[in-house]
């Protein structure tokens, strides 16, 4: 009786399998060349993000109030900033830079920058890249990393390196010069 019972297990632990049919992956390895991903390019970006926080039509409102005025902690903020290729508002635009900042430091003016550089005009009108990363304002020069992208600028990766041009101290109101190095195919 206990031989039968281990064969009728064993039929049907076989059957089981049959029957499920062949394991199938939702993931398999590709060949880069079929996405046309056997060259890669490093570009550089110079541009100005121009942060406009007051004034009948700012480019960044502040959706929540900081819990602490000094460090901004806890405060967060939405923009569609326009990017120049000077530092003047009246500089040629070549495209947006939409996303948030949020204060997220207790002890100094620290951002967390989630953006994306959608380009307008140009080459890489309707193109964009994504930055994504710690920005401590009040140090001279900042890094983020450049995560990913779209159109002509998928699969990117890089860094950007961020100043301050300007900073108006009654308003807020902030120019920042960017330096970005994208790799991307």
């Amino acid at each position: 009786m206990a031989t039968k019972l281990v064969i009728l297990c064993l039929l049907l632990s076989v059957l089981g399998v049959t029957a499920t049919g062949p394991k199938v992956s939702y993931a398999k390895k590709m060949d880069p060349k079929t996405l046309k991903m056997d060259r890669h390019f490093l570009l550089h970006f110079h541009l100005y993000w121009h942060d406009t926080v007051s004034g009948a039509k700012p480019s960044s409102v502040a959706v929540l109030p900081p819990r602490n005025k000094a460090t901004v902690f806890g405060q967060l903020n939405l923009f569609d900033n326009p990017l120049t290729i000077g530092p003047e508002p009246s500089s040629r635009r070549v495209g947006r830079s939409q996303g948030m900042y949020a204060g997220t430091a207790h002890d100094q003016i620290g951002l967390m920058m989630g953006m994306t550089f959608a380009f307008t005009t140009g080459k890489y009108n309707g193109s964009s890249f994504t930055v994504f990363g710690r920005n401590a304002i009040t140090e001279h020069e900042r890094e983020m990393p450049v995560v990913g992208g779209t159109g002509k600028f998928r699969f990117a990766r890089g860094y950007a390196l961020a100043k301050t041009h300007h900073l108006n101290p009654d308003t807020f109101d902030a120019v920042v010069e960017y330096d970005i190095y994208v790799l991307h195919y």
